[in-house]
């Protein structure tokens, strides 16, 4: 397989093979991941590591495991804005935070975090809105490197201005920069927004639920699983929430089809917000 390769280049056998090896080795579960986005990924990483088959790639990684932590950068999607579908979060102020006033004590799971922009985004808004000292936020993922960067809360500064305006689309009422500190081309969240968030190392595929939230937030994430995951993955934050509590899920995502739809009514639909009844 040459660099030029694509998706349809990548055999089902060969593909099944590595994740196999990866859950044995690893005890990372992509098994269940939907293939047609693996094989577009794995395209990149095969050219990366310059290997010219998916099994040659196997092999290398069976030998080295440095070789799988790199790997783990494309079989894991990290891409993520502050505050990214700006609606979505002034949804949350308008909608959700009334409810969320009326607890003497808040927990929030922000599941598949990546690098931990949308933790620290849930974190500005809950500050805004006078809740952040009585919330604990969870922000998971399976990617040790991304959750390593999410707890460092260290981004690159020329991000900032796509920040600033997701920010202030999203109802924020002072300027971001009241919560970082600018240096040498890089910015970090402040102290108070740090301590509110706890990051951790969770699988939707393999793990339980760990806490009862008010808000479960996963966004973009399902998109990526095949059906029967999707389903494990929505009985997890089905779970996880309390009587009442708020679900939120990425623009493409729905419960719509899922076993799981009639817990939930439609709170505001146009942004996937749900409440379990």
């Amino acid at each position: 397989m040459t660099a030029q390769a694509t998706p349809a280049d990548i055999l089902d056998r060969e593909l099944d093979s590595l994740l196999d090896a990866v859950y044995r080795q690893y005890h990372y579960d992509f098994r269940s991941y939907a293939l047609a986005s693996l094989k577009r990924r794995l395209v990149a990483a095969l050219d990366y590591f310059e290997c010219a088959s998916v099994a040659d790639l196997e092999r290398r990684m069976r030998e080295d495991a440095r070789t799988f932590t790199e790997l783990l950068r494309y079989l894991t999607v990290q891409v993520s804005d502050l505050f990214r579908d700006p609606a979505y979060f002034r949804a949350i102020r308008e909608a959700v935070v009334p409810y969320l006033q009326t607890y003497p004590s808040l927990k929030l799971w922000v599941a598949g975090c990546a690098s931990g922009e949308e933790a620290y985004s849930l974190a500005i808004l809950l500050h805004e809105e006078e809740l952040l000292d009585r919330a604990q936020i969870y922000a998971t993922d399976i990617n040790p490197e991304s959750l390593r960067l999410a707890e460092e809360g260290v981004y690159a500064i020329d991000r900032f201005a796509k920040f600033s305006e997701n920010y202030l689309a999203a109802g924020g009422k002072a300027s971001l920069s009241d919560y970082y500190t600018a240096r040498y081309g890089s910015a970090l969240f402040d102290r108070r927004l740090k301590k509110a968030i706890l990051f951790s190392d969770h699988s939707l595929a393999t793990d339980s639920v760990f806490a009862e939230v008010q808000l479960a937030s996963c966004r973009n994430v399902l998109i990526y699983f095949d059906r029967e995951l999707q389903e494990r993955a929505i009985g997890l934050l089905r779970e996880s929430l309390c009587r009442r509590g708020f679900l939120g899920l990425g623009s493409k995502e729905t419960l719509r089809f899922s076993a799981h739809a009639p817990a939930f009514r439609e709170a505001v639909p146009e942004q996937r917000i749900y409440q379990k009844l």
